[in-house]
């Protein structure tokens, strides 16, 4: 595995591709990471070699099946320095693990009249199932106000910290503005008033520091396919002192202990939470992927380079007549390489339809953030999101290819 400079790039077979004839430059890594080739080998290999179902059967392919997604949840654990009162629980990806929250964390511990605390800032999935969950019940869902820069206030965050509320969920980074949250302090809080915290860290895990022993909180959710692991397979780290008390999600194969037409019991965490067959060979690739993403966290020059190109986008894209950025924080030091923005007179489908011509995959729209984008722009936004294995010569690329595209439009 090379993590050096721009050998990067070697371990990711599609950045050599063209599109249309045209280089092809990926500008869309909040949407999805690409899969380096020790992930793309190991899930080729499970399929090849050691397809079966696992924890079930006693046979020799049973066996390696279960022993490398085993290894998986075993990477993830490290990775964000899982301690020993907490849990990693594989599910089918980020959604799924805000949806087994919600539901089953509401059905525990929340009752009519109680609140859930979420930011403006959250993505769907860290909105609509604490909706369709307090809608259950009689809970309200309040939302923490961000700054006009994207940022969350500490004090107008305290201030809603009343004794009604039973959960704060809350983006570590935002998925639109890149923007990191203060999370260490608003767990600490949160926690001096006995209120449990969850954090998105879908974005969080990939360019922040995902350490959930120094955040604090009691749940910490992801998904793989946005850390360099294959689509399908996400995580939901809890405490396991609430994880308990939760009640099961889901029912039926693995997550039971004996079952009766009278009574049925449950299998001991983490299987209470994972009913039926995961998708093993992609949570197998956890390992391989993580190990990837370790190395590159911990290459300082890498990641240097990344905030530079990150720097000069943004220098570049607010020369821009019309251009205007969502969600710039006074401490750049707190955003991340996700760039979203809006340019006056042109539709951001309308540019990614001809940037996409021109090679370079953005995303535009909604990005699944509606009540976010919707106070920054009505017709959405343009977003362009780096990962290290992106260079300096893509972004000015990217910006030669925005200025025709924009000429085009005017």
């Amino acid at each position: 595995m090379d993590v050096n400079g721009h050998n990067i790039r070697k371990e990711f077979p599609v950045l050599g591709r063209e599109v249309y004839g045209k280089r092809f430059v990926y500008f869309d890594n909040a949407a999805t990471s690409q899969k380096p080739t020790g992930v793309l080998e190991l899930h080729d290999r499970i399929y090849r070699e050691s397809n079966a179902n696992i924890h079930r059967a006693v046979h020799r392919l049973s066996a390696e099946a279960t022993d490398l997604y085993e290894k998986g949840r075993s990477a993830v654990a490290e990775f964000i320095n899982a301690q020993p009162d907490g849990c990693v629980i594989i599910t089918s990806g980020a959604t799924a693990s805000f949806n087994l929250l919600a539901h089953s964390f509401v059905q525990r511990f929340v009752g009519n009249g109680d609140k859930i605390l979420v930011s403006e800032a959250e993505h769907h999935s860290n909105l609509v199932p604490w909706q369709l969950a307090c809608e259950r019940v009689g809970a309200e869902l309040v939302a923490i106000p961000i700054e006009e820069s994207g940022e969350i206030s500490l004090d107008k965050f305290e201030s809603l910290l009343d004794s009604r509320v039973k959960l704060v969920s809350v983006a570590q980074v935002s998925n639109v503005l890149g923007i990191v949250n203060p999370i260490k302090e608003m767990v600490a809080l949160a926690h001096a008033k006995g209120i449990p915290v969850a954090v998105d860290g879908a974005q969080g895990v990939v360019h922040s520091d995902c350490d959930v022993a120094e955040l604090g909180c009691d749940f910490y959710i992801f998904s793989g396919h946005k850390i360099y692991a294959p689509a399908g397979t996400g995580i939901l780290y809890g405490k396991r002192a609430l994880l308990e008390e939760m009640p099961p999600f889901f029912g039926g194969g693995d997550m039971v202990g004996t079952v009766t037409f009278e009574k049925t019991t449950y299998a001991p965490l983490p299987l209470k939470f994972e009913a039926g067959t995961p998708n093993f060979p992609a949570a197998a690739c956890y390992a391989p992927a993580l190990e990837f993403a370790d190395a590159v966290r911990k290459n300082a020059a890498l990641r240097a380079e990344e905030r530079c190109i990150m720097m000069f986008l943004v220098e570049r894209l607010l020369k821009i007549d019309g251009l205007h950025i969502a969600g710039l924080p006074k401490d750049m030091e707190k955003k991340v390489p996700v760039i979203s923005f809006s340019v006056e007179g042109a539709h951001p489908e309308d540019m990614a339809l001809i940037l996409d011509k021109m090679g370079i995959a953005v995303r535009s729209g909604l990005m699944c953030a509606e009540p976010l984008v919707r106070k920054y722009s009505e017709n959405g936004l343009l977003r362009i999101s780096l990962l290290p294995y992106n260079t300096m010569d893509e972004a000015e690329y990217f910006l030669e290819c925005l200025d025709r595209t924009l000429k085009m439009l005017g």
